[in-house]
Protein backbone atom coordinates (compact mmCIF):
# COMPACT_ATOMS: atom_id res chain seq x y z
CA UNK A 1 0.00 0.00 0.00
CA UNK A 2 1.31 3.44 -0.97
CA UNK A 3 0.92 5.78 2.03
CA UNK A 4 0.74 9.48 1.12
CA UNK A 5 0.68 12.30 3.63
CA UNK A 6 -1.77 15.02 2.55
CA UNK A 7 0.21 18.31 2.51
CA UNK A 8 2.54 16.94 5.20
CA UNK A 9 -0.18 15.97 7.68
CA UNK A 10 0.15 12.54 9.27
CA UNK A 11 -2.06 12.65 12.38
CA UNK A 12 -4.68 15.32 11.61
CA UNK A 13 -4.78 18.67 9.87
CA UNK A 14 -2.38 21.36 11.01
CA UNK A 15 -3.35 24.06 8.52
CA UNK A 16 -0.69 26.59 9.50
CA UNK A 17 2.05 24.04 8.66
CA UNK A 18 0.53 22.40 5.57
CA UNK A 19 2.72 22.55 2.46
CA UNK A 20 5.63 24.15 4.32
CA UNK A 21 8.96 22.67 3.23
CA UNK A 22 9.98 21.74 6.79
CA UNK A 23 6.65 20.01 7.45
CA UNK A 24 6.89 18.08 4.19
CA UNK A 25 10.43 16.99 5.02
CA UNK A 26 9.27 15.73 8.43
CA UNK A 27 6.70 13.48 6.77
CA UNK A 28 9.21 12.28 4.18
CA UNK A 29 11.68 11.45 6.97
CA UNK A 30 9.04 9.17 8.52
CA UNK A 31 8.87 7.20 5.26
CA UNK A 32 5.68 8.63 3.80
CA UNK A 33 5.19 10.00 0.32
CA UNK A 34 3.66 13.49 0.37
CA UNK A 35 1.00 15.20 -1.74
CA UNK A 36 1.99 18.83 -2.19
CA UNK A 37 0.27 21.82 -3.81
CA UNK A 38 2.51 23.64 -6.29
CA UNK A 39 2.08 26.99 -8.00
CA UNK A 40 4.28 28.60 -10.64
CA UNK A 41 4.06 32.38 -10.78
CA UNK A 42 6.24 34.28 -13.24
CA UNK A 43 8.66 31.35 -13.38
CA UNK A 44 8.96 31.00 -9.58
CA UNK A 45 7.88 27.79 -7.79
CA UNK A 46 5.72 28.01 -4.67
CA UNK A 47 3.99 25.64 -2.27
CA UNK A 48 0.58 26.51 -0.84
CA UNK A 49 -3.00 25.31 -0.98
CA UNK A 50 -5.15 28.38 -1.58
CA UNK A 51 -2.36 30.68 -2.73
CA UNK A 52 1.39 30.67 -3.44
CA UNK A 53 2.89 30.74 0.04
CA UNK A 54 6.35 29.13 0.35
CA UNK A 55 8.89 29.69 -2.39
CA UNK A 56 10.91 26.62 -3.31
CA UNK A 57 13.54 25.80 -5.89
CA UNK A 58 13.69 23.25 -8.65
CA UNK A 59 16.58 21.70 -6.71
CA UNK A 60 14.33 21.25 -3.66
CA UNK A 61 11.83 19.34 -5.82
CA UNK A 62 14.55 17.34 -7.58
CA UNK A 63 15.90 16.00 -4.28
CA UNK A 64 12.47 14.69 -3.26
CA UNK A 65 10.75 13.89 -6.57
CA UNK A 66 10.47 10.11 -6.06
CA UNK A 67 8.19 10.64 -3.06
CA UNK A 68 6.13 13.67 -4.13
CA UNK A 69 2.61 13.67 -5.56
CA UNK A 70 2.33 17.14 -7.06
CA UNK A 71 -1.08 18.76 -7.24
CA UNK A 72 -0.69 21.56 -9.77
CA UNK A 73 -2.69 24.55 -8.58
CA UNK A 74 -2.53 26.74 -11.68
CA UNK A 75 -2.08 26.29 -15.42
CA UNK A 76 1.51 27.55 -15.25
CA UNK A 77 2.44 24.74 -12.88
CA UNK A 78 0.98 22.12 -15.25
CA UNK A 79 2.96 23.65 -18.11
CA UNK A 80 6.12 23.71 -15.96
CA UNK A 81 6.03 20.03 -15.02
CA UNK A 82 4.94 18.99 -18.50
CA UNK A 83 7.96 20.83 -19.93
CA UNK A 84 10.57 19.38 -17.55
CA UNK A 85 9.09 15.87 -17.17
CA UNK A 86 10.07 13.21 -14.64
CA UNK A 87 7.66 14.25 -11.89
CA UNK A 88 4.39 12.65 -10.76
CA UNK A 89 1.91 15.51 -11.08
CA UNK A 90 -1.79 16.04 -11.69
CA UNK A 91 -4.54 18.63 -11.89
CA UNK A 92 -8.04 18.25 -10.50
CA UNK A 93 -10.78 20.23 -8.86
CA UNK A 94 -13.78 18.14 -7.87
CA UNK A 95 -13.55 15.56 -10.64
CA UNK A 96 -14.44 12.00 -9.72
CA UNK A 97 -10.90 11.04 -10.66
CA UNK A 98 -7.87 12.14 -12.62
CA UNK A 99 -4.78 10.39 -13.93
CA UNK A 100 -1.40 11.48 -12.68
CA UNK A 101 1.44 11.94 -15.15
CA UNK A 102 2.77 8.55 -14.00
CA UNK A 103 -0.55 6.85 -14.73
CA UNK A 104 -1.99 6.56 -11.22
CA UNK A 105 -5.75 6.92 -10.74
CA UNK A 106 -6.20 9.74 -8.20
CA UNK A 107 -9.75 9.61 -6.79
CA UNK A 108 -11.61 12.52 -5.21
CA UNK A 109 -13.09 11.82 -1.74
CA UNK A 110 -16.37 9.94 -1.65
CA UNK A 111 -15.91 8.03 -4.92
CA UNK A 112 -14.51 4.67 -3.82
CA UNK A 113 -14.15 1.81 -4.48
CA UNK A 114 -12.20 2.15 -7.74
CA UNK A 115 -9.80 -0.69 -8.43
CA UNK A 116 -6.05 0.09 -8.33
CA UNK A 117 -6.56 3.72 -7.37
CA UNK A 118 -5.27 6.19 -4.82
CA UNK A 119 -8.03 7.05 -2.35
CA UNK A 120 -7.88 10.69 -1.26
CA UNK A 121 -9.08 11.49 2.26
CA UNK A 122 -11.10 8.26 2.62
CA UNK A 123 -11.94 9.16 6.21
CA UNK A 124 -14.21 12.02 4.99
CA UNK A 125 -16.85 9.62 3.65
CA UNK A 126 -15.75 6.34 5.21
CA UNK A 127 -14.71 5.22 1.71
CA UNK A 128 -14.24 1.53 0.94
CA UNK A 129 -10.48 1.30 0.32
CA UNK A 130 -10.35 -2.45 -0.29
CA UNK A 131 -9.57 -2.02 -4.01
CA UNK A 132 -7.00 0.78 -3.59
CA UNK A 133 -3.25 0.60 -4.09
CA UNK A 134 -2.69 3.77 -2.07
CA UNK A 135 -4.17 6.26 0.35
CA UNK A 136 -3.64 10.01 0.68
CA UNK A 137 -4.77 11.23 4.08
CA UNK A 138 -4.39 13.87 6.78
CA UNK A 139 -4.36 10.84 9.12
CA UNK A 140 -2.00 8.62 7.13
CA UNK A 141 -0.42 7.39 10.35
CA UNK A 142 -3.67 5.49 11.04
CA UNK A 143 -3.21 3.42 7.86
CA UNK A 144 0.35 2.40 8.71
CA UNK A 145 -0.07 -1.09 9.96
Amino acid sequence: MILISHRGNIDGKIENLENSPVYIDQSLSLGYDVEIDVWVVEGVLFLGHDKPQYDITQDWLNKRYKHLWIHCKNVESVEWFNMIGGFNYFWHQEDTLTLTSNGFIWVYPGNQPIKNSISVLPEMFNDNISECIGICSDYIKNYNG
